[in-house]
């Protein structure tokens, strides 16, 4: 599949040159192209969902993705210089997004976001409610205010109950491995492949598997940055200073907070959130579909529940996943966004189950079963615990 990345002029900040942003349209051209939007703060558009973006057009689904500012092809201004702190600002990624809809002459979009990209896709409906004709928020994230139903599902699952897996974390812990490290390894596991990898790398040693975790799941100091495919070193920003990834720890075990720690003298301090998204879902006049993993720590189930209850017309999906089916069950999310577009979402709970069987694809459909050899190797040459 070919396809032609275009650009639309942008303002960055005060004092600073404009910018050229960048987005791809591909499938065929309706009055009314799904929107996606992916998640991060980091994750760029154009190289990595190439693939996503073909499937899409071969189910026939008009989509619309844009470079993010600050990421890829929308990094630099015109001088050529890395756009400035001052110009990552949540109202201007969306008043991007509309920017390249009146650029394609288009009035309305299905607005589709994953994680973060969830947060931007209900504040563009609380900023351009007119510009919406649906919605799909996938692993959805509404409030920095949820960190503290995250710190709960991870210490109900993982700490406090009396069985294999919080034993053999606690235990972990004990050993002396830094308990960040351990919080995001286990999550991981938890997300990507589910509780039999993870109780695997708790009743052994850490290994090839442990190693493997570590590398993808934990944030340093480094400040991770593949150029076109994720870059957090800029709109790094909007994260701690609008979404509070820099909320202080609360002083117990296995604390979320801990994640983005390293980075946080980096970054402007928080300074509040744009909208308040789950009083705004009171006011979603249009068809919203909300996708939820019953194995995502990150954005768990509860959130996905509340929106439903707050939204005026909202369907809930529960897939068998961990967080962002669009990276880790993306032809759940396209088959999804197929049925929104076409007025059928009050289909998809019962169509659940086919959802779950559709096949995986991505680099993160086969992470897993990398993981699950790699743990048993570990197995093979480790003594259990």
């Amino acid at each position: 599949m070919r396809e032609r990345v275009t650009t639309v002029r942008r303002p960055a900040a005060d004092g600073v040159p404009p910018f050229d942003l960048a987005y791809v349209r591909t499938g065929p051209r309706t009055a009314t192209p799904a929107l996606i939007i992916p998640g991060g703060p980091g994750l760029a558009s154009v190289l990595p969902y190439r693939g996503l973006r073909r499937r899409a057009a071969e189910g026939g689904l008009d989509v619309l993705m844009v470079e993010h500012r600050g990421i890829g092809r929308s990094r630099h201004d015109l001088a050529g210089h890395v756009l400035p702190p001052d110009a990552m600002r949540i109202t201007a990624v969306l008043d991007d997004l509309a920017a390249v809809m009146d650029a394609e002459g288009v009035d309305r979009a299905y607005i589709v976001g994953s994680s973060y990209g969830s947060y931007l896709a209900s504040s563009f409906g609380a900023r351009h409610p007119d510009r919406v004709a649906g919605m799909l928020l996938d692993s959805a994230l509404q409030s920095a205010d949820d960190l503290a139903l995250e710190r709960a599902r991870l210490r109900a699952l993982f700490w406090d109950a009396e069985d294999d897996l919080s034993r053999g974390v606690r235990r972990l812990v004990d050993d002396g491995i830094d308990e960040r490290v351990v919080l995001d390894v286990v999550r991981a596991a938890y997300e990507l492949a589910g509780p039999e990898l993870l109780r695997t790398l708790v009743r052994h040693r850490p290994g090839l598997a442990w190693r493997a975790l570590a590398a993808y799941a934990t944030r340093d100091a480094s400040i991770a940055r593949v150029p076109g495919i994720y870059e957090f070193d800029v709109v790094g920003t909007i994260a701690f200073r609008e979404l509070h990834y820099g909320a202080p720890p609360d002083g117990l075990p296995l604390d979320p907070a801990l994640t983005y720690a390293p980075l946080a003298e980096r970054f402007a301090a928080f300074a509040g959130e744009p909208y308040d998204l789950t009083a705004a879902a009171a006011g979603f006049s249009w068809p919203l579909v909300v996708l939820s993993g019953d194995r995502d720590l990150r954005t768990p189930p509860a959130i996905a529940e509340r929106v439903v209850r707050t939204a005026p017309d909202a369907t809930l999906v529960r897939l068998h996943n961990g967080h962002s089916a669009l990276d880790t069950h993306p032809m759940a999310l396209l088959n999804a966004t197929r049925r929104l577009v076409r007025g059928e979402q009050h289909r998809l709970p019962a169509e659940e189950s086919a959802l779950d069987r559709l096949r995986r694809t991505g680099v993160s459909a086969r992470f897993p079963r990398v993981l699950q050899a790699l743990s048993q190797a570990d197995t093979a040459v480790r003594p259990r615990r």
